[in-house]
């Protein structure tokens, strides 16, 4: 047998011989690279692995640092391991509960019987610094799955438990730090010395955990005022508490005790109620333009048109209008530093023409409304003319519908801003949340397979760019919205796990997007599969995964 493999670095283009066993740590420091935030983990043979993989077989090998998503991923998973064991050291009995992202950070709940003070942030920060210091190891042990199910029940982590005990597998992994133990659905750092840069503090009812910038990983991210998502993470665990479901684990239970189509219906309703409220909330203020903007896979389409139903009831004539529908010529369009057109900017939308007609319309007057012709490249007129009166409203629709510059001309008073995207949803457990990014890529990739003619390998490849996008001319107008609509779906991933594994699955394993791909798959087994025909025809998710009953 031989005592040598094979490695194929990547990062140098270098191949060299690395002795039978060894990890991706000792197999970085044999291929002569240099990462000054990394390596955190690496693709092996496309695949995401942590550092203390070991390899028995030759591979290609890519290493990756914080500038990477994926690595970006395990530093922050490792710090969650960090924040749990001085958790755990601090308050002995106390509950961690890992939450979404806000504020360019992670927001924690902690649950120790009293409402959490300034100084319960600064000791666990203390702590988790000491522990840094001691530069501890983590180690990842393999475990039958019964016996790692029996070891979280003894330790009171009964999310884990919920979650482990539905999973199909033999054996599973977990994580121990010191006498803390964890499960992590995916790779983290072998000690704590690597977590060079983090801070604690307390925000609202809870901690906020921070972390480095991904384009910066030398300073951390800028922490940035989200009143209005932390209104939402708070609605979010009242609707929780009303499903009495807030995990993967929870769900699934409920699956085999028969309860899927009673949760799929109270989501929905729950859902329903808010966009009542919205348009409530529209008459009151008399306005007559509702603006609504949100990311890629946010929902926005199927949003404004439950929104129209609503107004309607409400005895409002909607008008529903397409902001692409002002799109500059693609000849007139901007470019970017590559000199490809940028259709993502706010100069790639004729904001003059926009606000020209929009206040027109306000004006009584009657305007003739283009198309966008996306094949043309070009906007066209064919006589569609638009006049409103009382009880007229329109509703627009696009991406930049909260930036200042698109409605700079309309009354205040006469506005209605609504940012809608996929927030926060159900957690796999108390310290593995849901991704929100994830849940819009999955949305996109059904919807770009379903209707689009796009394989997951080019939805996956274009998903950098559109979050680039998202990151400068969306979500940084969040917070000027009148409400904030979270479109996630507590079910959702159950529902549409049969029918985007055979669209991932034909990612082949010798292009980049595979780990992506390879990563998502992994990631939906945690969730036991619905059928798809529970959900109602008038259900936001129809939109990505077919069957609604509206029009697109």
């Amino acid at each position: 047998m031989a005592s040598e493999i094979t490695i194929r670095c990547k990062n140098n283009g270098a191949t060299f011989q690395a002795p039978l066993g060894s990890t991706l740590s000792e197999v970085y420091d044999l291929a002569g690279i240099s990462m000054e935030y990394g390596p955190v983990s690496a693709r092996v043979n496309n695949k995401v692995q942590g550092l203390n993989y070991r390899f028995y077989n030759s591979k290609d090998v890519e290493f990756l640092d914080l500038h990477s998503s994926s690595g970006m991923r395990t530093y922050t998973r490792t710090l969650f391991l960090l924040l749990t064991k001085a958790v755990e050291d601090i308050f002995p009995g106390g509950q961690l509960i890992i939450g979404a992202p806000a504020c360019n950070g992670y927001y924690c709940q902690l649950r120790i019987g009293r409402p959490v003070e300034d100084e319960d942030a600064q000791a666990i920060r203390a702590r988790m610094r000491e522990i840094v210091a001691a530069d501890m190891a983590i180690h990842r042990i393999q475990a039958p799955i019964e016996e790692a199910i029996e070891l979280f029940r003894s330790r009171g982590m009964l999310s884990k438990v919920q979650l482990l005990q539905t999973q199909g597998s033999l054996y599973t992994y977990y994580y121990k730090l010191g006498e803390t133990i964890d499960y992590y659905y995916s790779s983290l750092l072998n000690s704590t010395g690597k977590l060079y840069l983090f801070d604690l503090v307390k925000l609202s009812e809870g901690l906020l955990l921070r972390i480095p910038s991904l384009k910066e990983p030398w300073r951390l991210d800028d922490m940035v005022n989200q009143t209005k998502m932390l209104d939402v993470i708070r609605e979010h665990h009242r609707w929780q508490d009303i499903l009495g479901c807030r995990t993967a684990g929870e769900f699934n239970a409920a699956i085999a005790e028969g309860r899927a189509s009673e949760l799929i219906n109270v989501a929905e309703a729950l859902q329903e109620r808010k966009i009542m409220k919205m348009a409530d909330e529209i008459v009151e203020r008399g306005a007559q333009i509702v603006l609504i903007a949100g990311p890629s896979s946010s929902g926005k389409t199927t949003t404004s048109k439950r929104l129209a139903i609503q107004m309607m009831a409400c005895g409002l004539r909607p008008y529903t209008i397409s902001i692409d529908n002002y799109c500059v010529n693609r000849v007139d369009s901007p470019r970017d530093e590559n000199g490809e057109y940028d259709f993502e900017c706010i100069e790639a939308i004729d904001t003059r023409l926009f606000n020209k007609q929009m206040t027109a319309l306000l004006h009584g007057d009657e305007v003739e409304l283009p198309r966008y012709d996306f094949v043309l490249g070009e906007r066209v007129y064919e006589g569609n003319r638009l006049r409103i009166g009382e009880g007229d409203v329109i509703i627009l629709e696009g991406n930049h519908a909260l930036n200042p510059l698109m409605s700079a001309h309309i009354p205040e008073e006469k506005k209605y801003r609504i940012f809608v995207s996929a927030l926060t949803t159900i957690a796999l457990d108390d310290h593995n949340y849901v991704p929100t990014i994830d849940i819009r890529l999955l949305r996109r990739i059904l919807r770009d397979y379903r209707y689009r003619g796009f394989s997951a390998q080019e939805t996956i490849h274009r998903c950098p760019s559109v979050t680039r996008g998202e990151e400068k001319w969306i979500n940084p107008y969040q917070e000027n919205a009148d409400a904030t609509f979270n479109s996630a779906l507590l079910y959702e991933l159950n529902v549409i796990r049969a029918q985007i594994m055979p669209i991932l699955e034909q990612v082949n394993e010798r292009e980049p997007e595979y780990s992506e791909a390879s990563r998502l798959r992994k990631f939906l087994h945690y969730f036991v599969p619905v059928p798809a025909d529970q959900v109602p025809p008038t259900s936001l998710l129809r939109e990505f995964a077919g069957g609604s009953s509206f029009k697109y």
